[in-house]
C-alpha cells in the first residue's frame, strides 16, 4: 500500500512514520508534506496514494482546501485534537481519525479500521467537506490553558493570551499583560484547539489573537510586517504567499 503523510509538525509527522514502518513493513510511504500547496502538487502527480494521514490545521490553512483543488478517492485517515461531537462527522462517513498526540495503539486501530471498511472509501463515500468546513468553524474554541510555573498550576483563560509562539522547539504564551508560560503541545495541536476566527498562525513560529494586532506595514519582497499591542522576540513577517488570507481573516469579522 502507498501511503502519504501530510503533517507540519515534523515530530508528529516522524512519529508517524516509524509507527507505520513497524506496525506494516510492507507498505510504503511514498511521501510526507507540510503544506496545502505541497500536498496539491504531489496528489497531482502518479501513482496515486492508497491511503493519507492528513493533519486538519496546516501552517497555510485547512486541510479541507486540498480536496478542492484535487479529487481524492482513497480513504482518509485525520489526525486532529478537535472535540469529540466533530470527530464525529468523519465516522459517520466511514473514514477515521487519530486524536493528538497520538500512541501506538491508535495508529494500530487506525490501520485496522481502513482494512475492514475499505470497500466503502469509495469516491462517493467522501464527507460533505463543504458541510463540514462550516462544523469547523463554529466553535469558540478552547478557553482556557493549563500552565505551570514556579512549582504551580493554573490556568491562562484564552481571551488574555495574546499570542504563541516557538522558541527552541518550545510552544511559549504570551499574555496581554506580558506574562510567559511554557507548554508542553506543538504549536499545530495548539491551532487547532483555538477559535480560528479569533487566532491566526502568520507562520511556523507564531499564532496570534486578533485583538493583539496594532498596524501591519510593507516589507521587503513583499512581506508584511505585523506589530502587536505585546512586544515578540523578533520581527513577526508573514510572506507574500499567505498575505491574502492573512487580510481575508482580519476582514472576515
Amino acid at each position: 500500500m502507498n501511503i502519504i503523510i501530510i503533517e507540519d509538525e515534523f515530530r508528529a509527522a516522524k512519529s508517524l512514520q516509524n509507527l507505520i514502518a513497524d506496525l506494516k513493513p510492507d507498505f510504503r510511504i511514498s511521501g510526507v508534506y507540510d503544506s496545502i500547496e505541497t500536498s496539491i502538487e504531489a496528489l497531482t502527480k502518479e501513482p496515486k496514494p492508497d491511503l493519507i494521514f492528513m493533519d486538519i490545521q496546516l501552517s497555510d490553512g485547512l486541510s479541507f482546501e486540498i480536496f478542492k483543488a484535487v479529487e481524492i478517492t482513497c480513504p482518509v485517515v485525520f489526525c486532529t485534537a478537535f472535540d469529540q461531537y466533530m470527530l464525529d462527522a468523519f465516522k459517520s462517513k466511514g473514514i477515521d481519525y487519530v486524536l493528538k498526540p497520538f500512541s501506538r495503539e491508535d495508529i494500530a486501530e487506525a490501520l485496522k479500521k481502513v482494512d475492514e471498511l475499505k470497500k466503502f472509501f469509495q469516491k462517493d463515500e467522501l464527507p460533505d467537506l463543504e458541510s463540514f468546513l462550516q462544523k469547523i468553524k463554529q466553535p469558540e474554541g478552547k478557553s482556557s490553558f493549563l500552565v505551570f510555573k514556579n512549582q504551580k498550576y493554573t490556568t491562562v483563560p484564552t481571551e488574555s493570551i495574546a499570542y504563541f509562539y516557538i522558541h527552541n522547539e518550545i510552544t511559549h504564551l504570551v499574555t496581554f499583560s506580558k506574562e510567559q508560560f511554557q507548554l508542553s503541545q506543538p504549536l499545530g495541536q495548539i491551532a487547532e484547539q483555538v477559535s480560528d476566527k479569533q487566532f491566526f498562525r502568520v507562520n511556523r513560529q507564531y499564532l496570534v489573537n486578533f485583538k493583539a494586532i496594532r498596524e501591519m506595514e510593507h516589507y521587503f519582497q513583499r512581506k508584511i510586517l505585523v506589530k502587536l499591542v505585546v512586544d515578540t522576540p523578533e520581527k513577526l513577517l508573514i510572506n507574500k504567499e499567505k498575505t491574502h488570507s492573512f487580510f481575508s481573516w482580519l476582514e472576515d469579522r
